[in-house]
């Protein structure tokens, strides 16, 4: 099976050969396109989903401040990646088309390890 140059600079292939996800956007036939971000793993208790927690900035016109809030976001984890993702790790994350009733994002690769 080959491995796909799925054309997004800074992402590379798994290091897996083998991989039988067909959402898998490097071994299967699902692209990416639309925003591709990044947010911190929180969960990893379903075998092909992450949930990934995006923590932003939103300003409150009454009190002049911002609130620090965050949403979190079901990921597909492809078979390929099970084994490198946990919970903690700082990872990259692109949109899709709808994979489920609630996942649109496909996790990409992994930015940096938990602290812990």
């Amino acid at each position: 099976m080959s491995v796909r140059n799925i054309g997004i600079p800074g992402v590379n292939p798994p290091r897996v050969r083998e991989c039988d996800d067909k959402y898998c956007p490097f071994h299967g036939s699902t692209r990416i396109r639309g925003k591709i971000t990044k947010g911190v793993v929180v969960s990893k208790k379903s075998r092909n989903t992450v949930i990934i927690r995006q923590d932003y900035v939103q300003f409150v016109r009454k009190y002049q401040r911002y609130e620090r809030r965050n949403s979190r976001l079901p990921c597909h984890l492809p078979s390929c990646l099970r084994n490198e993702i946990n919970i903690g790790d700082l990872v990259r994350i692109g949109e899709s088309r709808k994979i489920s009733k609630t996942k649109a994002f496909i996790l990409l690769d992994k930015i940096e390890s938990g602290a812990e």
